[in-house]
């Protein structure tokens, strides 16, 4: 056995938690693009670009991300594409948050009265300019509480890239629990940490829901 003080653990664990919103980040910057393109993809009315951001949502949203995660990891090496851990969980996690985000901006445009964009055919405006000027504007009202809030699942789900081998905050709470023999004090302070990433964000997206009125 290890012999790690209290605050050896908690240094140790801080330090891995470092990745894990560093991973998150980029998950949530890199699933906000690609969660872009297929919205944009979804509300153009065309049925090519429509059905393959369809497929990917559906993909994404109807496999569990462990799963993802390893066809990545273990299945692009099988075509000649080497990865690490690292890459394995950024590309896994980017496409996951990607497909949440394209679904529920989609139905944040949705939910934009439907005699807006009339008003703004009525006016000659071209669809890059509805959405630009009329569409999104409403929209964006709408999406950032339910936005915010879905960025603590991405936060929890960083937890699932351990099973690759990547060394976050809870990889590290296995490795040390695993050496030191006191399983209840290292999660005990793993579940602290990842509280105090998610619970201010959830506070956040409650205050932003009251703020903006999006109920009403």
């Amino acid at each position: 056995m290890v012999e790690f003080g209290t605050l050896d653990i908690l240094r140790n664990l801080l330090d891995a938690a470092i990745w894990t919103v560093v991973l998150s980040l980029i998950a949530f910057a890199g699933g906000a693009v690609a969660g872009l393109v297929a919205l944009f993809a979804l509300v153009s009315g065309r049925r090519w670009p429509a059905g393959i951001a369809r497929g990917y949502v559906e993909l994404f949203q109807g496999t569990p991300l462990l799963m993802q995660l390893f066809l990545v990891f273990f299945g692009l090496p099988l075509i000649g594409i080497e990865v690490s851990a690292w890459s394995a969980a950024v590309l896994s996690l980017v496409l996951f948050t990607g497909a949440f985000l394209a679904e529920i901006w989609r139905g944040c445009v949705e939910a934009v009265p439907k005699g807006q964009d009339e008003a703004a055919r009525a006016l000659a405006m071209s669809y890059p300019e509805r959405m630009r000027w009329v569409i999104l504007p409403q929209a964006l009202k709408i999406a950032i509480p339910p936005t915010v809030g879905f960025s603590v699942q991405v936060v929890k789900g960083t937890a699932l890239t351990s099973i690759i081998g990547f060394v976050e905050l809870a990889k590290a709470g296995t490795m040390i629990a695993n050496a030191t023999f006191d399983p209840f004090t290292v999660y005990g302070f793993v579940a602290l940490i990842y509280f105090a990433l998610c619970f201010p964000l959830s506070m956040l997206a409650r205050r932003l829901e009251r703020t903006l009125h999006v109920a009403r």
